[in-house]
């Protein structure tokens, strides 16, 4: 009798399940909600208050600290305490913070609900990571982070428009509501997830590592694509009006759009490449797209750049989050997010600043040509990492 080879072959391993899905919904709630305050609060506090740029700037500026500030000690929560009770906490602090907005009659008011706010930013996106690394197959790292990134670049990408549409049509007082009813969703979807964090992980009240050390150095590499990107983001309007460019947020479009699909249409690319080798090559793709920004300043050229870019960025994050968890434990997943997601706060707050001062020197594309050769030095660091992984693994 032949035997049946069907049954030797091991199904794959299953990636989209109930708490998978209901994860991705609660990031969209949550970051729909951050994405209406985008929109809002610039004009809340130029408007209404009667500020001006600097106080809107101080009051996004006060959330980006603290949140940098919070990751490692809610990362060292989720691992002893567990992941869902950090995210609701997120939830539920994010929703009293959006709620409590409109009754804030100063600056100094929003700006301590700002911190406040940094607070929950941290727990729930720190914890929402680690918990999307406990749900996704080993195998299918790379998808899981393609797929479940959508949800935070759809809410932040419908938020604005929406927090838009509630300012002008029922007031400041409605869009703050109405984003702390998605907040508070958000935490509601929570619930509905269970606790993901494995058994086999840190005993409850064990403290563990506030820093994960051994993501450092793939966090640099990450560091660098987050400045890369962060400077983009920040001058690709202006560079558009100055190139003529009749619409100047049609290059960020391209730019989202490009990420959505790629992340989309190739979610499996990152688990059938090495991750850092996929990371290396996207980072010197995103620096390609600088220099083209950079060297050819036409419209042509803005929105070909802002594509290539938008080609680099969809499959650096998920190539070099795969990396960074690979090594982590189960018991290490908090630590882990919280040191990767603190270069994001570095990277994309720290480096439109640095870049900035930059374009006063030298102009946009100036700064677009430095932020090039910093994605290229992440590039060749990444590939460096490679060789040190390959020697090592040769020696043994």
């Amino acid at each position: 009798m032949a035997l049946d080879d069907t049954r030797l072959v091991r199904p794959p391993d299953r990636l989209v399940t109930r708490s998978f899905v209901m994860l991705g919904l609660a990031e969209l709630a949550y970051f729909t909600a951050d994405g209406v305050a985008v929109y809002a609060l610039p004009v809340y506090v130029t408007g209404l208050l009667g500020s001006d740029a600097a106080g809107a700037g101080l009051a996004f500026g006060a959330f980006a600290i603290v949140a940098l500030v919070c990751r490692p000690f809610v990362g060292r929560l989720a691992d002893s305490r567990g992941r869902q009770p950090v995210m609701l906490a997120g939830a539920l602090l994010c929703a009293a913070g959006m709620a409590l907005t409109p009754l804030a009659g100063t600056l100094a008011g929003v700006v301590a609900l700002r911190l406040f706010l940094g607070v929950a930013e941290a727990a729930f996106f720190v914890a929402a990571v680690a918990a999307l690394v406990d749900l996704a197959p080993r195998s299918r790292m790379g998808e899981a982070m393609s797929y479940n990134s959508l949800g935070l670049y759809l809410g932040l990408t419908v938020g604005p428009p929406l927090g838009e549409l509630l300012v002008r049509t029922a007031g400041f007082a409605v869009a703050w509501s109405v984003a702390a009813v998605l907040a508070a969703v958000a935490g509601a979807i929570v619930l509905t997830i269970g606790e993901t964090r494995p058994a086999a992980a840190r005993e409850p009240g064990e403290s563990g590592p506030l820093i994960h050390w051994p993501s450092v150095p793939v966090g640099l590499v990450f560091l660098a694509s987050m400045v890369a990107m962060g400077g983009f983001l920040a001058f690709a309007a202006l560079h558009a009006d100055a190139v003529g460019l009749g619409n100047a947020s049609v290059p960020l479009l391209v730019y989202g759009a490009m990420v959505v699909a790629v992340r989309v249409a190739f979610a499996r690319l990152p688990d059938r490449l090495p991750p850092l080798v996929l990371g290396a090559a996207a980072v010197l793709t995103m620096a390609a797209g600088l220099v083209v920004l950079a060297a050819w300043a036409t419209p042509a050229g803005a929105l070909l750049g802002a594509a290539v870019m938008g080609l680099g960025i969809a499959f650096s994050t998920p190539a070099l989050f795969a990396a960074i968890f690979a090594r982590a434990g189960a018991g290490e997943r908090g630590a882990a997010s919280a040191t990767a997601s603190a270069f994001v706060d570095l990277g994309i707050g720290g480096g439109p600043v640095v870049l900035g001062l930059v374009a006063q020197v030298a102009t946009i594309p100036g700064a677009f040509g430095v932020a090039a050769g910093i994605a290229l030095l992440g590039g060749t660091w990444a590939l460096a990492l490679r060789a040190r992984e390959r020697g090592v693994a040769v020696a043994a």
